[in-house]
């Protein structure tokens, strides 16, 4: 196997978990980061959905224990029904609207130059956000109403624009919402376990033609480190909502973005779709 390839893979297979969950959009970080390392080819593409499965893993590992609780109360326990309801809700609308619009997006607007202008569009609004002075009504995920759900679902679809992201989406939707800065982030985190399984085992469908088990090795790396990676900056970020908001995430986003289109315009880099 090409230690090269290996090194692109442990690469970005620590960019995904990462970025993953903290409001920078791993999709856009992944197309820029495989742009520039170039690696765009066809493994490329099943690669990325398979270090998307090792984040979402990492997920489902750090919060076993309310999972447990929800999959072992869904016949009995009216608290985890009503729970489990409500990621349904919130899961909805990007279900929907990825059937109708999946095959659009990957073909127009997964390149670099998109994801840079999002990136910075997406930190400009993360700052007018984090300005305005926000009044939560709900202070845990229990006491969420399915339109609050609904609404961070529909929030979360805007995440199908690659260099949105995500968990962004969600949780800044979720402080428009009413919900606590901690609700919406774990809320986020929780919808994130349907939605990306949804999109990965979809994706998987529809690039089954191109999985070969020699590409194991390569998936292998970019899983393990993807689900490392993300176990860390779950944590982390749960830790920093307590007492910080996402202003620092907003310049980031900026500064990212107009550096992808300040080497794409002098022509220092030849961004690859």
């Amino acid at each position: 196997m090409d230690p090269i390839l290996l090194l692109k893979a442990l690469i970005l297979g620590i960019v995904e978990g990462l970025t993953e969950f903290l409001p920078v959009s791993s999709t856009g970080h992944l197309i820029i980061v495989g742009s520039l390392l170039g690696y765009t080819d066809d493994q490329s593409k099943v690669f990325k959905i398979v270090i998307q499965l090792g984040a979402i893993l990492a997920v489902c590992w750090d919060f076993r224990e309310r999972i447990g609780k929800v999959l072992g109360g869904l016949g009995s326990d009216p608290v985890q029904q009503r729970f489990a309801g409500l990621l349904i809700v919130g899961f909805l609308p990007a279900a929907v609207l990825g059937l109708l619009f999946h095959s659009t997006i990957k073909t127009y607007l997964f390149n670099p130059l998109t994801v840079a202008g999002a990136l910075i569009v997406g930190g400009m609004l993360i700052l007018y956000i984090e300005r305005k002075v926000y009044h939560p009504r709900v202070d845990n995920i229990d006491a969420m109403r399915w339109p609050d759900a609904l609404k961070v679902g529909f929030a979360q679809a805007m995440a199908m624009f690659p260099g949105v992201s995500r968990s962004g989406a969600t949780i800044m939707g979720g402080l428009i919402f009413g919900l606590s800065r901690k609700t919406a982030t774990e809320f986020s985190f929780f919808l994130a376990i349907p939605t990306m399984f949804a999109a990965t085992f979809y994706d998987v469908y529809k690039n089954w033609s191109l999985l070969h088990v020699a590409d194991l090795p390569v998936f292998a790396v970019g899983f393990v480190a993807s689900f490392v990676a993300a176990m860390l900056t779950v944590k982390a970020l749960l830790r920093y909502v307590s007492n910080h908001d996402f202003t620092v995430f907003a310049w980031y986003r900026i500064a990212f973005g107009i550096l992808v289109l300040v080497t794409a315009q002098a022509g220092w880099v030849e961004w690859a779709a």
